[in-house]
């Protein structure tokens, strides 16, 4: 089959690799659609160290080919979705609610980490009963693959940021990530919604997602925006959505003392993320940072496909790019380049 991989740091490119095989409980699927991530470009920038010959992508849905032994509920032919995260459900980690991390820091983000990824012509999926889902006959392949990890982590920064109805949140970047957080924030019920962000384009979806207002850092100091805008308190919740050190330490400056900063942004670089002394209330504001990785798992799958069955949301909106896969090196440098005003690109498969 054709790989599309990460060959050593800096460099990627096709190659050929044999289908993989199904053991006890796994099941392989035939990928149909996908989506890249800015993380795929960390990984290629070294974000998780050198890997040699490692097909990237974590973002898939397709048909499944085959399943090993013990596989109960799914069958070839099934269109399924997986989540960016396939957690082992017996480890420890999951036992103690916590599935995103079995096998160690960041152990269930196995696919183009520990494992080769999606984008192949085949994929091997590990739990295929915890960690596969059916996808419902209304909903399309190119609306099912948001939910594997777009969906799934914007939704889990407005989920763990503790969101009280009515209550105010700002969201810093609205990338693919941050706009879901956007419209995730919506969702859980907040009564004002604040994006950071400086793209024209983006703030139009940010809008569209259920922005209120829009800061413009590059035009108006954030802080002090933010503060303006809810009358000195600052916000219940502030979602970091980018990774970067400054738009970290903007966060907790702008988050009221009891409030939380709930962090989904990849920090790809640096040695360290700073937290200001005095904004943090030197360490005594009651304010909680939260943080998480893409919750995967069947349940959170179908959760997020009967949203987009009952029309909640449309991520396909943020599909500025679609690729064959025999153009995926071109796909992938207009990603990993934003180029075009990307916002995010598709990969088709047949």
């Amino acid at each position: 089959m054709k790989a599309f991989v990460m060959k050593e740091i800096g460099s990627v490119g096709f190659m050929e690799k044999p289908v993989p095989q199904a053991g006890p409980g796994d099941a392989i699927v035939r990928t149909t659609k996908a989506l890249i991530c800015t993380s795929d470009s960390h990984t290629v920038q070294g974000g998780i160290g050198p890997r040699e010959n490692l097909t990237l992508g974590h973002e898939a849905v397709g048909v499944v080919h085959t399943v090993g032994d013990g596989v109960r509920d799914f069958r070839p032919g099934d269109r399924v979705l997986v989540g960016a995260i396939t957690p082992d459900w017996g480890d420890a980690a999951s036992q103690n609610g916590h599935p995103s991390q079995s096998g160690g820091p960041l152990g269930g983000f196995r696919f183009a980490n520990s494992k080769d990824g999606v984008f192949a012509d085949y994929f091997h999926v590990n739990d295929a009963d915890a960690n596969l889902a059916h996808i419902p006959d209304d909903v399309s392949d190119e609306l099912a693959v948001y939910c594997a990890d777009m969906m799934s982590t914007g939704f889990m920064g407005a989920e763990k940021g503790d969101i009280p109805t009515g209550g105010t949140v700002a969201v810093l970047a609205q990338g693919p990530v941050g706009l879901m957080a956007t419209a995730g924030a919506r969702l859980l019920g907040a009564g004002l919604v604040i994006g950071v962000e400086s793209v024209p384009e983006r703030q139009v979806l940010a809008r569209r997602y259920g922005a209120d207002e829009i800061v413009d850092f590059t035009r108006e100091d954030v802080v002090e925006r933010v503060l303006e805008l809810t009358g000195g308190d600052g916000v219940d919740t502030a979602i970091e959505a980018l990774g970067m050190d400054a738009t970290f330490q903007t966060a907790v400056r702008i988050t009221r003392p009891g409030g939380t900063v709930s962090n989904i942004g990849y920090f790809g670089q640096g040695e360290f993320v700073r937290i200001p002394r005095v904004e943090w209330g030197v360490g005594m504001a009651d304010k909680t940072i939260a943080s998480g990785l893409c919750p995967g798992g069947r349940l959170r799958m179908e959760r997020l496909l009967r949203i987009l069955a009952g029309q909640r949301v449309d991520p396909s909106l943020m599909t500025t790019h679609t690729f064959p896969f025999d153009d995926m090196e071109r796909a992938f440098e207009v990603s990993d380049q934003k180029l075009d005003d990307v916002v995010k690109v598709l990969i088709s498969f047949v």
